[in-house]
């Protein structure tokens, strides 16, 4: 890692911002109240940032962002109405509030429908060291950019154009109130740097890329390191060959493995669930992967990119495991959808926060050196996807690997199997946890997936 220069921040106005937004936030609640609403519940946003990104050593854009937003949700019983304005004003602010409850008054009931129960409400609010803005000015991310991809075209002969490099950073503070007295604040941080590169001419190049991405700048890897590795994986890509159908083990590396993971999570969260729309109905309590296979939330995790003390209704999150043994623990839910099953929430209105993925091998290469032949996936295309039936069918690039070694570049093949098949034939999951997601999980290998090639 590599602590990137930058000026001196002298001055940190958020907890100023926050006390606005706060404020804001009981104003809407207190005429919501004013207007007849039994409950409402309030969220206020603000964000600015910074984006950069050149391209073959010239400036394509830079762009400065400055974006705030308040959404008023009310209801009268059982019926809901919602409204937002970027508008601080406050005629426009009393606009809101009143287009909401003229909503309200429209809608039909809804049982499922109204806040999280109150004594869910968080009470601890600790500190989760999601705050680190970085007071980037236009020329320095510039340079960064531009040092960037000069190392990667510089790394070798083999690349012959560029996609470009980016550098971005972004700060936001949020507030959500509710009726049951509840005030949750947050602030949090984002930088990243990324670099695509062009290898090879004609209809031989191929097309690759890196990037680094974390809260805080110290985390971030150096711009050169970037930029080589970016051109290291496009190089690689050269010359691929396709493969024969058949049925073949399959290594996906960390950067596409967390996929596996977003398609189980979309299989167990509420909405799926309700709708009858998952492959995973009635699935808690049941064995869906390998008895040594668990992943556990982690929302409290200092410096964790999805660390959050309460969900989007402000419910208490706690650790806790998702899948144990194998074993599907819970579903992933929000009050509504949890009221919608006859179930209780599990604090993830918003999204899940922080999974981690226990390991029971080493890394990448230590996975490769074990396989005796079979596909190392790098690159995933298309969303061939039935959350229905779970079937599974993508298209995918990557490597041979034959005797412990990659062979030689992979691309035009498409990997098939079912999600359910998938999940229990996972063999092993790697140590080497690509940290840029909130997903934290290694390398995955699979005992067997259809392999669909052009010959």
């Amino acid at each position: 890692m590599n602590v990137i220069p930058s000026e001196i921040q002298t001055t940190d106005h958020s907890q100023h911002r926050l006390d606005a937004l706060t404020d804001i936030s009981q104003r809407l609640l207190q005429r919501a109240r004013e207007l007849g609403a039994t409950q409402a519940e309030v969220s206020c946003s603000e964000e600015q940032g910074l984006d950069v990104n050149v391209r073959l050593g010239e400036v394509e854009t830079v762009e400065s962002t400055r974006d705030r937003g308040i959404a008023v949700t009310v209801y009268f019983g059982k019926r809901k109405g919602s409204a937002s304005t970027a508008d601080l004003h406050d005629s426009s602010l009393e606009a809101t509030v009143a287009q909401a409850c003229a909503i309200a008054r429209y809608t039909e009931d809804d049982a499922a429908s109204g806040l999280a129960d109150p004594e869910l409400m968080a009470r601890e609010f600790p500190d989760l060291d999601s705050w680190h803005p970085w007071t980037l000015g236009a020329d320095e991310a510039v340079d960064l950019a531009l040092a960037c991809e000069a190392a990667g075209r510089d790394a070798d002969s083999r690349i012959s154009n560029s996609d470009g490099a980016s550098v971005g950073t972004s700060q936001s503070l949020s507030v959500y109130a509710n009726s049951h007295g509840f005030i949750g604040r947050e602030r949090g941080s984002h930088h990243s740097i990324g670099c695509a590169l062009i290898a090879g001419q004609g209809e031989g190049m191929q097309r690759d890329g890196w990037y680094s991405s974390a809260l805080a700048r110290e985390d971030l890897q150096a711009v050169a390191a970037i930029g080589r590795r970016a051109a290291e994986r496009t190089v690689a890509r050269l010359q691929p060959r396709s493969l024969p159908t058949g049925q073949l083990p399959v290594l996906f590396s960390p950067e596409v493995a967390r996929s596996l993971i977003g398609h189980l999570l979309g299989a167990v969260s509420g909405g799926a669930l309700y709708r009858r729309a998952s492959f995973l109905v009635d699935s808690v309590g049941t064995q869906l992967l390998p008895e040594w296979f668990a992943i556990e939330e982690l929302p409290h995790l200092r410096r964790g990119l999805r660390s959050a003390a309460f969900d989007g209704e402000g419910v208490a999150t706690r650790r806790s495991a998702l899948v144990e043994e194998g074993v599907l623990q819970r579903y992933v839910l929000g009050s509504y959808s949890a009221r919608k099953l006859g179930l209780h929430t599990t604090a993830n209105a918003g999204g899940v926060h922080n999974l981690q993925v226990a390991a029971n091998a080493g890394d990448l290469a230590s996975l490769v050196a074990g396989m005796s032949r079979g596909l190392l996936v790098t690159e995933l295309m298309g969303n061939g996807v039935n959350a229905v039936t779970g079937d599974y069918s993508r298209g995918a690039g990557g490597f041979w690997v034959e005797n412990g070694a990659i062979a030689y570049p992979v691309d035009g093949v498409t990997i098939a199997g079912n999600l359910r098949d998938m999940f229990r034939n996972i063999q092993a999951v790697g140590d080497d946890v690509d940290v840029r997601s909130h997903v934290r999980i290694g390398s995955v290998l699979l005992g067997e997936m259809t392999i669909a090639g052009d010959h």
